[in-house]
């Protein structure tokens, strides 16, 4: 594919504005993934490749010009676009000149990796795709286990959600479950503690007990989590406002809960350390 495409009428052309459908995400379980950042780390984390799109005219970025040589080498199909229809195409301010159709990955909960120290983080209808976006970002920033979505929820492969996870969909594990049922079943098979966040819970997020394994559980933007996913969770946890405001935006309370979570890790790992240190110490 070396000649450059110019008309939307172009087969690749149309099947890129295609995909911004989930009806056709789902049906060709493939989407489209645009910037230097998200592309590298979807090509470092292997992720299928379908093709490359690169608008020549507008790539600046000299090592993502070698990586997307490198991919054609390797037999992964580059296709090139002008800067017009590039820019048509992918629906953004500024475009890098550089976007991916990738294949997309399904995962149920038995798929999902569990382990003492893991932290998952399960939202319960989340239907925001910047608000998923954004928890599966920060989700990465701290190490979680997985991003957990329950019900019928926003498809994460959705633009706005790639975008706003800024490559972390390739670092993630992201398993979906339609039934709360199996959630609680999977969390009680591998004696994983679920947190639930409640705005009258009675405890704060300050004095919370995070002992992994663990799943964060949040409930959607505007019906909050449902009486049985509260009622079968093992704990339930408020985030403190002393101001006018009665809510946090969910991704908002994802990040706050899971770095809380993240220090009480790390805090409990420099007291072990110094025990140890201690015990050694002593031993002399």
């Amino acid at each position: 594919m070396n000649d450059i495409i110019t008309s939307a009428a172009n087969p690749l052309a149309k099947r890129v504005k295609l995909l911004a459908s989930r009806k056709h995400r789902r049906r060709e379980n493939a989407f489209v993934v645009e910037g230097h950042q998200p592309v590298w780390r979807a090509v470092e984390a292997g992720w299928e490749i379908e093709t490359l799109l690169t608008a020549p005219a507008l790539l600046t970025n000299q090592p993502a010009q070698y990586m997307i040589d490198e991919q054609q080498r390797s037999g992964v199909p580059v296709a090139r676009l002008s800067a017009e229809l590039f820019t048509r195409l992918v629906n953004r301010d500024g475009p890098t000149g550089i976007a991916a159709i990738l294949r997309t990955r399904t995962r149920t909960l038995p798929g999902l990796t569990t382990h003492p120290g893991a932290v998952f983080v399960a939202l319960h209808r989340i239907a925001n795709p910047g608000n998923l976006g954004t928890i599966i970002r920060t989700a990465d920033a701290v190490g979680a286990a997985g991003v957990i979505l329950i019900g019928d929820t926003v498809d994460p492969y959705a633009p706005a959600a790639v975008k706003a996870s800024m490559g972390s969909l390739f670092a993630v594990d992201i398993a979906h479950t339609p039934h709360t049922d199996e959630f609680l079943d999977w969390a009680a098979q591998h004696a994983i503690t679920v947190l639930a966040a409640d705005g009258t819970a009675d405890n704060d997020h300050w004095h919370t007990t995070y002992a992994p394994p663990l799943a964060i559980l949040l409930g959607s933007e505007r019906e909050g989590l449902p009486h049985d996913l509260l009622s079968h969770s093992t704990q339930q946890l408020r985030i403190p406002m002393t101001g006018t405001t009665d809510s946090l935006n969910i991704a908002v309370a994802a990040s706050i809960i899971l770095y809380e979570t993240l220090r009480h890790q790390n805090t409990q790992l420099t007291t072990s350390t110094n025990k140890n240190d201690t015990d050694v110490f002593s031993a002399k």
